[in-house]
């Protein structure tokens, strides 16, 4: 770093919960107390409001109201939380960021957007969320009485309006961040403004293949994150069927998070544990037992998760749409799927082929240790730098070239 570098103040959409938001919150905050950086964190709660100082650090949560609606368990969108707004200038105010950081159209994204404004600070947008695809997915369950023709086309309406009414928000910052290629290119065209990289990092000393102390001889087909029909968790039962129909035995699924389809899970799914959130050692000690990860999400942007699990020497199982088909090298450290039936295909394969399923544990692993929190934060305040120029600059379209980017 600098001898110098910006002071950021951070308006996160997540903090407390349990995603990949949240969880890229929480390390940013310990990168910046790492390097003794000036870091303001702002993000929603649920019972008061709490200023936190540590160091270099100041965390702020600031609560909820009852005003709003829930995005899902423990997500929640307060219509009211623009009431913060006089209390929140004071505090940033005192701070004196260079820079404020907003995660997304959220009602703390939406109070950051509008304190940048009103004070003239520069604004950087990161994209976490395929919010048009959740809103497709979120919406089809509702059109059941419809003709599949019908839904299919009113689905693709949803998604087309949603990403409309979204990117309208990202022309608004100054820089924009996304963590694949796919979404700079597109938030590049959509908007008209630069794009760089925010790729995710991992802890390999939490997550490692040691923690594994599973005795047992059951094939674990494992699943971490939110349990919610945007992450087509749903579609593990038809891959259970047809495991089944295939007369593969032996196996288990273990689901770790919460949602509103666990009790679909439940109910569906014949050999599966689902014990719920996990934490700390619990959680990587889930992950290193498992022998292969399964992720059916097709609307990630990254997949956190995906990255936790190789590096707990666990391969891999992605669809072939959204962020984590780029992180898998298929066949490899994991492969990617274009259909449930590719799902079954590989999940037989590995548990088959003991020898060839040790391999690319090793190589899952040796890829995960590449991926360090430390150089995703520095490349981002690269970004910085590039929105404290003055917006002419930034008007030309500059991409971060990926050598200056931890690859992942």
């Amino acid at each position: 770093m600098s001898k110098h570098p910006c002071r950021v103040a951070y308006f996160t959409d997540a903090y407390l919960e349990v995603d990949g938001v949240a969880n890229t919150a929480r390390h940013f905050e310990a990168y910046a107390r790492r390097q003794q950086i000036p870091f303001l964190i702002l993000h929603g709660g649920y019972e008061r409001e709490q200023v936190i100082q540590d160091g270099t650090i100041t965390r702020v949560e600031l609560p909820r109201s009852p005003i709003g609606f829930a995005l899902d368990r423990k997500h929640e969108f307060d219509l009211a939380f623009l009431r913060h707004l006089s209390r929140t200038e004071e505090m940033v105010r005192e701070f004196k960021p260079d820079v404020l950081h907003i995660t997304g159209p959220s009602d703390v994204g939406i109070l950051g957007a509008l304190l940048a404004h009103r004070m003239k600070i520069p604004l950087v947008a990161s994209w976490h969320t395929n919010l048009h695809e959740y809103a497709e997915r979120r919406a089809l369950p509702l059109m059941f009485f419809l003709p599949q023709s019908w839904r299919s086309r009113l689905g693709g309406r949803i998604r087309e309006w949603s990403f409309l009414a979204t990117s309208r928000f990202y022309k608004i910052p100054r820089v924009l961040m996304a963590p694949n290629r796919e979404l700079i290119e597109l938030l590049e065209k959509s908007t008209g403004k630069p794009c760089f990289l925010m790729s995710r990092g991992v802890d390999t000393e939490q997550f490692h293949p040691r923690r594994r102390d599973q005795r047992d001889e059951v094939f674990t087909i494992g699943y971490v994150g939110r349990i919610t029909v945007e992450k087509n968790v749903e579609s593990l039962v038809e891959i259970e069927r047809g495991l089944r129909a295939a007369g593969i035995t032996g196996y288990r699924f273990l689901i770790v998070g919460q949602g509103a389809s666990e009790d679909y899970l439940r109910a569906n799914l014949a050999n599966a544990d689902l014990p719920g959130v996990l934490y700390g050692e619990d959680l990587a000690r889930a992950y290193a037992n498992m022998d292969v990860f399964l992720f059916p999400s097709k609307t990630d942007t990254f997949g956190n998760v995906v990255l936790e699990a190789m590096a707990s020497g666990v391969p891999a199982l992605v669809t072939d749409q959204g962020g984590p088909q780029f992180m898998v090298k298929s066949g490899v450290t994991g492969y990617v799927c274009a259909s449930n039936e590719e799902f079954v295909d590989c999940v037989h394969r590995l548990q088959q082929s003991p020898d060839a399923l040790r391999v690319m544990r090793v190589e899952a692993r040796k890829q995960a240790e590449g991926a360090s929190w430390d150089a995703v934060f520095a490349a981002v305040y690269r970004a910085y730098e590039v929105a404290l120029r003055p917006a002419t600059s930034v008007g030309l379209n500059i991409k971060l070239r990926a050598s200056a980017i931890a690859k992942t």
